[in-house]
C-alpha cells in the first residue's frame, strides 16, 4: 500500500467527531449538552477506558453507544482526537458566559419550606454514579428529593449563609442552583471549560469559581446567575495561571486563589471598602500623597501574596489568619500568615500531604491540625500554636478525607488507596489513638464522612455505583441504617458547612 493509500484508510477523526459527537459535545469539543471533551476534562479516561464508552455509552446518561454505527478503527482514531490537546486556549467571556444561563422555566420558589424537616439538617449526597443529588432528611434519613446534576460534579457545593440555596460545580464549568426550601432547581450558567471549585462570599451575594481553562477567575451574582466578571489570572511577572482552587474566608471578607503555575497567593475582596492593595513599591502612604503602581481597592479588589514557589491544597486556620499549602513536590507544608502576606513557617510533611482535608480541634488545651498523605499511610497531627509535628499516626493505607464534629469524641479517617479501601479508621481526639476500625463493605472503596447537625449521626460512603451511604450511631459507632445510592462520593450537612463546624474541611 501506498503512503496516499494509508493515509486515505486513516479514519478522518474530526469529521467522525463533527458527524457523531458534536450535536452534544460542540463542535469545539468544549461541551453543549454533553460534557467537553479535552484532555483537562477527561481525567483518566483514557485510551481503552475511552473506547469503551465510545462504543458502549455511559448507563444513566444520554451517553448512547456507537458500537453499531462505527468501527473499531473510527472509534479509536476519535478516542485519539479528543485526547489531543485544543490549538489555543479558548476564551470565555462574560457575554458568552451569560448567554449559556438557562433557568428553570418550572421553578417556583417558596416562601418556607415545603418539607417538614428540620432545614438546617438536610444533608445533600453527590452520585456521581449517575450524575445526581439526593437531599436527606438528617433526622429520618428520608429522601425528600433526588434531582440531575450537571456532568462530573466536582468540589464540594456551598450553601447560602441561611441555607436556602445551594450551588453546586460541574468539572466543566456549570454552576448550578437550588432552592433547598422549594426542592427544585433554579437554574444553570456556564461560568468556565474546566473548572476546580466553588466558593461563596461572607453575605452570600456572590459566587467565585476557579478555572484551569480558561486560566481566569470567574464571580456570578447568587440572586440571578448571572456573571458579573471574568478576571485573568496573570502572575506579577506576566505568566498566566491556572487556578488551582478558591476557597471563602469570610472573616477577611475575601476569596483566597490558590495558583497552579506561579508562586504567588491572590486575595480578592469581597468587601467594597477593600484595600487600596498595591502591587508596586509605594513612595508615601501619607492620606492624599499616595504614590503606587498597580493599586486595586473596593468590590472584587485584587492582592498579591508573593511565595517562594507555589503552593495548593489549602488549609486554613478557624480564624482564617494563617493558611498551610503544600508545595509541589508534595513533601512539605509551608505555613503563610494572610495579615502579614508572608511565609512564615515550614513543616516536613513528606507522602503528599492532602491539607484541603485537613480539619483542626482542640486538645489539652491547645489547638491542632490533621492532615491524611495522600502517598503513605499515617495522619500528621500539628500543633497550630507553634507549627511543630505531634505526632504521625499509622493507618492502614493513605487516605483522603478526614471529618469529625465539635460535639464528637472522635477523627473518622478513611484509607481510599491500596488493598485496603475497605476500611474506615476511627481515633480519638484526645489520645490520638485508633480505637475502631470499620469494614462495613469487605472489597468495596470506604470513604468521606458526614455528621448530622448534632453529631448524633455519622454518614459513611460505599464509593462505588452500587454504593451506599451508611448511618452509624457517632457514640456506640454501630450501623443504624443503609441507604442505597449510585457512587456517593460526597455528603454535606446545612449546619455543619453554613457554621462552618469544628472538624469540618473548608
Amino acid at each position: 500500500m501506498s503512503v496516499a493509500q494509508a493515509a486515505e484508510a486513516e479514519p478522518n477523526a474530526a469529521a467522525l467527531f463533527n458527524e457523531h459527537c458534536a450535536v452534544c459535545h460542540g463542535e469545539g469539543r468544549l461541551g453543549g449538552t454533553g460534557p467537553a471533551l479535552i484532555p483537562e476534562t477527561l481525567g483518566r479516561m483514557y485510551g481503552p477506558k475511552l473506547e469503551k464508552v465510545i462504543a458502549e455509552g455511559r448507563p444513566a446518561t444520554q451517553m448512547a453507544g456507537f458500537s453499531d454505527q462505527l468501527t473499531a478503527e473510527q472509534i479509536a482514531a476519535i478516542s485519539r482526537y479528543v485526547e489531543t490537546p485544543l490549538a489555543e486556549v479558548p476564551r470565555w467571556s462574560v457575554e458568552m458566559a451569560n448567554e449559556s444561563l438557562e433557568l428553570n422555566p418550572d421553578y417556583k420558589p417558596a416562601k418556607a419550606p415545603v418539607f417538614t424537616a428540620d432545614p438546617m439538617n438536610i444533608t445533600l449526597v453527590v452520585e456521581t454514579g449517575d450524575h445526581h443529588v439526593s437531599v436527606l432528611d438528617g433526622d429520618t434519613f428520608e429522601v425528600l428529593d433526588r434531582f440531575a446534576t450537571p456532568f462530573a460534579v466536582h468540589g464540594g457545593p456551598k450553601f447560602s449563609p441561611d441555607g436556602h440555596y445551594v450551588f453546586i460545580m460541574s468539572r466543566d464549568g456549570w454552576v448550578q442552583k437550588y432552592d433547598i426550601w422549594s426542592l427544585q432547581v433554579v437554574g444553570q450558567v456556564r461560568a468556565g471549560l474546566n473548572s476546580r471549585n466553588i466558593a461563596m462570599s461572607h453575605d452570600g451575594r456572590w459566587l467565585a469559581v476557579a478555572n484551569y481553562l480558561p486560566r481566569t477567575l470567574t464571580i456570578l451574582s447568587t440572586e440571578d446567575l448571572s456573571v458579573v466578571t471574568v478576571r485573568d489570572v496573570v502572575a506579577r511577572d506576566g505568566t498566566p495561571s491556572r487556578v488551582s482552587a478558591v476557597y471563602q474566608a469570610p472573616q477577611r471578607e475575601s476569596f483566597v486563589l490558590a495558583l497552579k503555575d506561579a508562586p504567588e497567593i491572590w486575595e480578592i475582596a469581597t468587601s467594597p471598602n477593600a484595600g487600596p492593595f498595591h502591587d508596586g513599591f509605594v513612595h508615601s502612604h501619607e492620606q492624599s500623597m499616595e504614590e503606587q503602581l498597580g493599586a486595586e481597592e473596593g468590590l472584587f479588589a485584587r492582592r498579591r501574596i508573593l511565595i517562594d514557589e507555589p503552593l495548593d491544597d489549602f488549609f486554613f486556620s478557624p480564624d482564617y489568619r494563617n493558611l498551610i499549602g503544600a508545595n509541589r513536590d508534595g513533601d512539605k507544608g509551608v505555613v503563610v500568615n494572610l495579615d502579614v502576606g508572608r511565609a512564615i513557617s515550614e513543616l516536613p510533611l513528606p507522602g503528599m500531604p492532602h491539607l484541603g482535608s485537613g480539619i483542626s480541634w482542640e486538645r489539652n488545651g491547645s489547638r491542632v491540625m490533621a492532615t491524611p498523605h495522600l502517598k503513605e499511610g499515617v495522619l500528621s497531627v500539628i500543633d497550630m500554636k507553634d507549627w511543630s509535628l505531634v505526632r504521625q499516626i499509622k493507618t492502614m493505607g493513605p487516605g483522603f478525607f478526614l471529618r469529625s464534629h465539635e460535639n464528637s469524641p472522635y477523627v473518622w479517617a478513611d484509607v481510599f488507596f491500596g488493598p485496603n479501601k475497605d476500611k474506615m479508621h476511627v481515633i480519638d481526639k484526645q489520645s490520638l489513638e485508633i480505637v475502631k476500625t470499620l469494614d462495613p463493605a469487605p472489597g468495596k472503596t470506604v470513604a468521606h464522612v458526614e455528621f448530622t447537625k448534632d453529631g448524633s449521626y455519622a454518614l459513611v460512603s460505599i464509593w462505588e455505583d452500587d454504593g451506599a451511604v451508611i448511618v452509624y450511631d457517632a457514640k456506640t459507632l454501630e450501623e443504624v441504617k443503609r441507604l442505597p445510592m449510585r457512587k456517593p462520593s460526597g455528603k454535606y450537612n446545612v449546619w455543619n458547612k453554613i457554621t462552618f463546624d469544628d472538624g469540618t474541611s473548608h
